[in-house]
C-alpha cells in the first residue's frame, strides 16, 4: 500500500508541475496577480508530494519490502541500516527520484525565500523550473518507476553494489545532486530574465545566493567522491579523469565562472549577456552529465548502465532545454548588453580573463570526455583519452588562472594600476620563489612543472593573505583596531579569502601527491619487510574475519621508522556472498606530511592464500591531505559568503523600468 501511495503522490506532483508550468507564466504576461502568485502554492505542493514519494521509497528500503523491484535489486535484509537508507538513491530510479526532490526543493526555496523578487519574475522563474520538473517527473513515471512491484516476491534481495556500501558514498550523491540540480534554479532565473527582457544588478543579487549554494554543494560532493575513491578503490589515487568524474567537474568549472560573472553584473552592471549564457551552459552541462551517465553510453563504478531508450528520452529533454534556451538567448541577449565601461587593466578585466580561462578549461575537459564516444559512434573505433591528455592540456590553462587569481582582488574597479599592485606583491613573489627552491632542495628531484606549480600556489596563498591583511590594515594600525576592522568586513570578503586560500592549499596536495608519490607493488609472505619513503613495513599475515554481510581477509602490517614503532595497518579484501563481489578496503596512516597507504590485492597465485603469500600495494603520498583541507576551506568560504547579510536580506527592490517617451504629434 505504501508504494502505491508513493506512486500516486508522484502522479499528483506531475499534474501540479504541469499547472505550475503554464498558469504563472500566463499570469505574468497578462498582469494577473492571482495567477502569478499561484506559483508559490504549486511549488510548495509539488515539494510535499515528491517528498511523500521519496519517504515511501525510503520506508520500503528500511523495512526490506521485497515486493518492490527496486528494493530487490539494491538491498538485502542483512545490510546495515545506513546502507539500506542509502540504497534509496543507489539505483537509477531512486537517484532520479532524489533528483526531482531536490529540483522541487529549489523551486520551493525561491517561492518561500524570494520575498522581494518581483511577482512577474518569480512567476516566470518558477514556471521554467516546473518545465524541468515536468520533464523529469514524466521520465520517472513512464520509464523508471521506482515503485514497480514484483510478484511473487523473492525471499531476499540482490544487495547494493558493495563499492557503494560506504559512508562517503552514502553522502556523495545527495551533495552532488544538490549541486547539479541547484544550477537548475539559476537556469530558470536566466530564462525568466530573457523572457522578461531585463537583467540588472538586482537580478544578479537574487541569483548569487542560489549559485553559491549549488557551487558549495557540488564542491563538497566532488571532494567527497574523490576522497571515497582514494580510500575505497585501493589504487591510491584521488582522480582518474573518468568520464563520470568529468561530467561533475565541468559544471563546477562553469559554475565558478558564473559566480564571478554575477559579481560583475551586480557591482558594475556589466557582463549581463555573459552571465546569462554561463547560467544556461552550466545547467546544460549538468543535463549532459545526466544523459551520459544514464544512457548506457558508459559503464563505470558510478554510472547507471540502463536501457538506451531512457537515454533517448533524456536526449530529447536535453535538446529541448539547451536548444530552446540558446535560441531564446540568441534572440534576446543582444538587447541586454550595456553597463559600466572599464579599462583592460581593472578588476572587471581580471574577472573576464578568469572566466575565459575557466570556459577554455571546461571545453578541454568536454572534448576529452566526448571524443572517445564520438569516435566509437562514427568510426566504430574504441579509443581511450586518459590522464596524460588531461594533464597536458588542462594544467597549462589552470596555472595562469591561479596566478591571475592572486592579482585580481587587488585590482580596483574600472581602472587599476598594475605596476602598483606588483610593487605590493614583490615580497610575496620572493617568498614564492624561495618556497619552490625549498621544495626542490627537500625532494631532490621532480618535474619542473611541479616546482612551478608550488611557486604559483604559494603566490596565490600569500597574495590572498596579503590582500586580506591590507583590508584590515593588519600592520598599519593596532591589533585591536585590526580585529575590529576584520569584524566589520562583509562576510563575503572573508569567504573569498578562505576560498582562494583553500584552492591554493588544495594545489599543494594535487602537486605533492602526484609528483613525489612513492609506490611499490610487492609479493610478500609473513615476515617480509618492505622499505618505502623511510618506513619499514612488515607483513604479518592475513586473518579471516566476519562482517555483517561480508567475509574479509584482513592483513596485518607493522610499520616502523628507524626501528621505532609507528603504527599498525589492517588492509582488507571483502567478499560479499549475495552480490558475489569483492572490494578492497585500504588502510591509511594519515599525517599532514603525507599518507602511508596500503591495500591488499589478490593472493599472489593459485593456492597462495593458503600458504600466506599475498600481493601488497604500498604507497607514500606526500601532502595528499591538503586536498581535503583545501576542499573544506572552499566549502567553508562559500558558506561564509552565503551567510553575508547582503545575500540573506536580498537585493533591494529594482527600480521601475523606464517608460518609453511619448512622441509628440507632428
Amino acid at each position: 500500500m505504501i508504494p502505491e501511495i508513493g506512486q500516486f503522490a508522484l502522479a499528483l506532483a506531475l499534474v501540479i508541475a504541469l499547472v505550475q508550468s503554464v498558469l504563472p507564466i500566463l499570469g505574468a504576461s497578462r498582469g494577473d496577480l492571482v495567477w502569478m502568485r499561484s506559483a508559490r502554492t504549486s511549488a510548495l505542493a509539488q515539494l510535499v508530494f515528491i517528498g511523500i514519494a521519496f519517504a515511501a521509497l525510503m520506508r520500503s528500503f528500511m523495512v526490506s519490502d521485497f515486493t518492490v523491484a527496486n528494493v530487490v535489486e539494491n538491498s538485502h535484509s542483512l545490510k546495515p541500516m545506513l546502507f539500506k537508507i542509502a540504497g534509496t538513491w543507489g539505483s537509477h530510479e531512486g537517484s532520479l527520484l532524489l533528483w526531482v526532490l531536490i529540483l522541487a526543493a529549489f523551486g520551493a526555496g525561491v517561492a518561500l525565500l524570494g520575498t522581494n523578487i518581483p511577482d512577474a519574475l518569480k512567476a516566470r522563474t518558477l514556471s521554467v523550473q516546473a518545465w524541468i520538473s515536468t520533464g523529469f517527473l514524466s521520465f520517472l513515471l513512464l520509464t523508471s518507476n521506482p515503485f514497480e512491484r514484483v510478484f511473487p516476491p523473492p525471499l531476499d534481495g540482490n544487495d547494493l553494489n558493495p563499492l557503494l556500501q560506504d559512508v562517503g558514498l552514502a553522502m556523495h550523491p545527495p551533495l552532488l545532486y544538490f549541486g547539479y540540480v541547484g544550477f537548475s534554479i539559476v537556469f530558470s532565473f536566466a530564462v525568466a530574465a530573457l523572457l522578461e527582457g531585463r537583467v540588472d544588478a538586482a537580478w544578479a543579487r537574487w541569483v548569487r545566493p542560489w549559485t553559491l549554494a549549488a557551487w558549495m554543494s557540488l564542491t563538497a560532493g566532488i571532494a567527497l567522491g574523490s576522497w571515497w575513491a582514494y580510500y575505497e578503490l585501493g589504487w591510491g589515487g584521488w582522480w582518474f579523469w573518468d568520464p563520470v568524474e568529468n561530467v561533475s567537474f565541468m559544471p563546477w568549472l562553469l559554475g565558478t565562472a558564473l559566480l564571478h560573472s554575477a559579481i560583475v553584473t551586480e557591482k558594475r552592471d556589466a557582463f549581463k549577456s555573459w552571465t546569462i549564457l554561463l547560467a544556461i551552459l552550466t545547467f546544460s552541462l549538468s543535463l549532459l552529465g545526466t544523459f551520459i551517465v544514464r544512457s548506457g553510453l558508459l559503464t563505470s563504478v558510478h554510472a547507471f548502465a540502463v536501457d538506451p531508450e531512457r537515454g533517448l528520452y533524456i536526449l530529447g529533454l536535453l535538446g529541448l532545454s539547451i536548444g530552446g534556451s540558446l535560441a531564446l538567448y540568441a534572440w534576446r541577449a543582444p538587447s541586454m548588453e550595456g553597463g559600466g565601461l572599464f579599462a583592460p587593466i581593472s578588476r572587471e578585466g581580471g574577472l573576464l580573463i578568469n572566466n575565459l580561462l575557466l570556459v577554455v578549461a571546461t571545453g578541454t575537459v568536454l572534448v576529452g570526455t566526448l571524443y572517445p564516444l564520438f569516435t566509437e559512434a562514427l568510426a566504430d573505433q574504441k579509443i581511450s583519452v586518459g590522464p596524460p591528455f588531461f594533464n597536458a592540456s588542462f594544467i597549462p590553462i589552470m596555472l595562469p588562472l591561479l596566478a591571475i587569481m592572486a592579482v585580481g582582488p587587488l585590482l580596483s574597479w574600472k581602472r587599476a594600476d598594475l605596476k602598483g599592485v606588483f610593487q605590493r606583491l614583490r615580497f610575496v613573489a620572493l617568498l614564492s620563489g624561495l618556497a619552490a627552491l625549498a621544495v626542490w632542495y627537500l625532494t631532490e628531484g621532480g618535474p619542473a612543472l611541479a616546482y612551478l606549480s608550488i611557486a604559483i600556489a604559494t603566490w596565490l596563498l600569500l597574495a590572498t593573505l596579503r590582500e586580506w591583511a591590507a583590508r584590515i590594515r593588519l600592520f598599519d594600525v593596532s591589533f585591536a583596531q585590526a580585529v575590529r576592522r576584520a569584524r566589520n568586513l562583509p562576510r563575503a570578503a572573508h569567504g573569498m579569502t578562505l576560498a582562494h586560500a583553500g584552492l591554493a592549499v588544495a594545489v599543494f596536495g594535487f602537486v605533492g601527491s602526484s609528483a613525489w608519490k612513492s609506490e611499490k607493488i610487492v609479493f610478500v609472505q609473513p615476515g617480509a619487510v618492505t622499505e618505502i619513503a623511510g618506513f619499514d613495513v612488515r607483513f604479518d599475515g592475513v586473518q579471516r574475519v566476519q562482517g555483517p554481510n561480508y567475509v574479509a581477509d584482513r592483513g596485518t602490517l607493522v610499520v616502523t621508522r628507524d626501528g621505532a614503532p609507528v603504527t599498525t595497518l589492517y588492509p582488507e579484501r571483502r567478499f560479499y556472498p549475495v552480490a558475489q563481489s569483492t572490494t578492497t578496503e585500504s588502510a591509511i596512516r594519515s599525517t599532514l606530511a603525507g599518507d602511508l597507504y596500503a591495500s591488499l590485492a589478490e593472493p599472489a597465485a593459485e593456492g597462495a592464500a593458503q600458504s600466506g603469500a599475498w600481493t601488497l600495494r604500498i604507497l607514500y603520498e606526500p601532502l595528499v591531505n591538503f586536498i581535503w583541507i583545501g576542499s573544506a576551506l572552499l566549502v567553508l568560504g562559500g558558506g561564509l559568503s552565503l551567510s553575508d547579510r547582503r545575500l540573506r536580506v536580498g537585493a533591494p527592490r529594482r527600480a521601475a523600468a523606464p517608460k518609453p517617451q511619448a512622441t509628440p504629434a507632428e
